[in-house]
């Protein structure tokens, strides 16, 4: 053989940083930015926004609590991907494509339900807006599904962590419009003089709301349809059960054994503290007498600020000092941090303290989040490494929101400052998990090796 041939590894070199970067501005990352907006916009919309806005109507903190199981349908979006994945739509498909079609849909899904939310007043009608609300979550939740799909089909291998990074940043910036927007929308909208709550106020920031999902839309619209990828046949709809649902869980069972419900035990109650305190944050918010601007400026810009800053520093914790070391501390700051907020409670109208507290529980949220993230990355097999990972992140929250919707009842009961301290008192059995989890390997890793 001719060294006078250079190899395709020899001769192909890696691009200059400047070149990197240029990724970035790429169709298909610019895309990704506009559809992550559109993906990150409702989540906050029928979750910890509409809480500030059913407590500011005079809805009790019971009912607020029970109406946060609206976010289960994120928890179960696992139930219809294989849907979303092979069934094709009635002429948008065609249209469209497979892809497209499940966005433009549940796109149109998201906008319909919070124009409902909109022209409902919940202090007249609340059973209309808890019924809007399902329509955006499951709408969103079926976005997500789909988005995932296009992502992954858009590029190659060499580009998707481009195109997730792209994503995740248009989608925190949806979360900013979404939280601080709707509150500064809502804010400026009131009649000056008026009564304290005015539903005309709420109207017009959901409206907007509804009109900053069309980036998401005119994205769908003039994108290109992904290569159809072609998905061979099941023989039966058992053999296509098994393969969708069946398989994945198996494989995990079989490499992890009897511990596998060790495993599962800890992701299901990780974010425990963090999920059931998060529901009466808003509410508690309103009642201690902070406004729209505070809690906009505070908690949703300055607080997502926080959660990325500590996400940064618990992925460069995770390199350093391992993955299970950073999710037993991320436990411990989760669960302290949700006594800064019974501490809070003392203070009265206090925007000082509430920096502080934010500043606290949004930088242990993010360590937190790193850590998990990548501890449930590292539990799946890349041969379902999509149907795996949907499953552990759906298990995550169901749990925690389950009984997070009995939160506002509690409250009621015993106050917010004995809430808080409960909540974090959740955590503790989460220390003793991680320490047992940080002892379990895979079945293969600990067979013995043949002589």
């Amino acid at each position: 053989m001719s060294d006078n041939n250079p190899t395709q590894a020899q001769t192909e070199r890696p691009p200059g940083w400047i070149d990197s970067f240029k990724v970035y501005l790429e169709p298909a990352s610019l895309r990704m930015l506009s559809l992550g907006f559109s993906a990150g916009l409702p989540l906050l919309l029928v979750l910890g926004t509409l809480s500030f806005w059913l407590r500011e109507a005079g809805v009790d903190r019971t009912t607020i609590g029970y109406l946060s199981w609206v976010g289960l349908a994120y928890g179960f979006k696992w139930a219809w991907a294989p849907l979303v994945d092979r069934l094709p739509l009635p002429l948008l498909t065609r249209w469209l494509g497979r892809r497209r079609s499940w966005l433009l849909l549940a796109q149109a899904a998201v906008i319909a339900g919070l124009v409902g939310m909109a022209t409902h007043d919940p202090k007249a009608s609340l059973q209309a807006v808890v019924v809007c609300a399902l329509v955006v979550a499951f709408g969103s939740a079926t976005q997500d599904i789909a988005l995932d799909a296009f992502r992954i089909e858009s590029a190659d291998a060499r580009h998707q962590a481009a195109l997730a990074a792209a994503y995740q940043t248009g989608y925190r910036l949806a979360m900013i419009w979404a939280g601080a927007g709707v509150l500064w929308i809502a804010a400026r909208a009131e009649v000056p003089g008026g009564v304290a709550y005015q539903h005309g106020a709420w109207r017009t920031a959901y409206l907007a709301m509804a009109g900053s999902m069309a980036v998401g839309v005119l994205t769908v619209l003039f994108s290109a349809e992904p290569a159809r990828r072609e998905l061979p046949p099941a023989k039966s709809a058992g053999e296509w059960l098994r393969g969708a649902l069946v398989d994945p869980f198996a494989d995990f069972l079989g490499r992890y054994g009897w511990q596998a419900g060790l495993i599962l035990a800890l992701i299901a109650v990780y974010r425990i503290s963090d999920v059931v305190m998060g529901i009466m944050a808003n509410p508690f918010y309103v009642d201690m007498g902070y406004t729209k601007d505070e809690v906009a400026a505070v908690t949703k810009v300055y607080g997502v600020v926080m959660t990325l800053a500590g996400a940064f520093v618990g992925g460069v914790l995770a390199l350093r000092l391992g993955v299970m070391r950073v999710l037993m501390l991320g436990a411990v700051l989760s669960a302290v941090s949700n006594l800064l907020f019974a501490w809070l409670g003392t203070r009265g109208h206090d925007v000082g303290s509430l920096i502080f507290v934010i500043a606290a529980d949004n930088l242990s949220s993010g360590i937190a989040s790193a850590a998990f993230i990548a501890y449930l990355s590292s539990l799946t097999n890349v041969n379902y490494s999509a149907t795996q990972y949907a499953l552990f992140s759906s298990i995550m929250l169901l749990l925690p929101k389950w009984i997070a919707g009995f939160s506002g009842r509690y409250v009621d009961a015993f106050g917010y400052g004995h809430f808080f301290t409960a909540t974090a008192c959740l955590g503790v059995p989460v220390l003793l998990l991680v320490w047992l989890a940080s002892r379990v390997q895979p079945v293969a890793a600990r067979a013995p090796q043949a002589a």
